[in-house]
């Protein structure tokens, strides 16, 4: 199902949205367009070139994905490390039967649905984008990885524009916490996570760790067996024959 830009425009009030039908990374557009107010919000059901962590490159078939990035301009970059984990929130409030693993991958069931980057910018004053790349229409022949999934697999509702909407206006309450400094966000966070309580390999540029996760701090920070990461790449490890992989 294609996405009808005009009437995702219609539905939210406060963004404004630039829609092209195909481009190499909504984030990267975002990021280059210096007349871009708070709240324009870049989007294409066809990403040829996407950005995830660790630099990993995030593609998918013409039509099968929906990928969009927001732009915000918060006041100052202080506690920046929270808006990835409101942006993952945003999707677990959209979409049921799903749940984060720190800091914001969704998982439907044990399988990854969407990912989120966020890159941020200090000049000519704070900017933060914010970008979802959200399986919605992939066949299980077309899935990047085997612990991928997506919306069609999973016999959710594949309507592009009803996903975005609903995904941009929860991700918007959000982030009116955010600004707030609600601990209800935070709360609701932990809530919502999967890797709490759960056995898991955390990859940093300087160390590899395993251990079992004992919360998420207030600013964000993964906490392992009492010590807190603000960084890295979390892998869920199962038990198999009394030994964790």
């Amino acid at each position: 199902m294609s996405l009808d830009a005009r009437q995702l425009a219609d539905a939210l009030d406060f963004a404004t949205i630039s829609y092209t039908e195909s481009t190499e990374s909504t984030n990267t557009d975002l990021l280059a367009d210096a007349d871009a107010g708070p709240w324009t919000v870049r989007i294409t059901t066809n990403q040829t070139a996407g950005k995830g962590r660790l630099g990993r490159v995030w593609e998918a078939p013409p039509g099968a994905n929906l990928a969009m990035s927001v732009l915000l301009m918060p006041t100052s970059l202080d506690r920046i490390g929270t808006i990835p984990l409101a942006a993952g929130l945003a999707v677990a409030d959209a979409i049921s039967g799903t749940r984060l693993k720190w800091p914001n991958d969704v998982l439907l069931g044990e399988k990854k649905l969407c990912g989120i980057l966020a890159e941020a910018s200090a000049a000519p004053r704070a900017r933060v984008v914010v970008g979802w790349g959200i399986n919605v229409a992939l066949r299980e022949d077309q899935l990047p990885v085997p612990h991928a999934t997506s919306l069609q697999i999973a016999g959710k509702s594949t309507d592009h524009t009803q996903v975005a909407a609903d995904v941009l206006r929860n991700f918007y309450e959000r982030m009116q916490q955010w600004q707030d400094n609600d601990p209800q966000l935070l709360d609701d966070y932990r809530s919502a996570c999967a890797s709490i309580g759960v056995r898991v390999r955390l990859e940093s540029h300087s160390d590899t760790i395993e251990g079992t996760v004992d919360t998420v701090t207030d600013d964000g920070r993964i906490s392992i067996d009492g010590k807190a990461f603000s960084a890295g790449d979390v892998s869920h490890l199962r038990r198999q024959d009394g030994n964790y992989s």
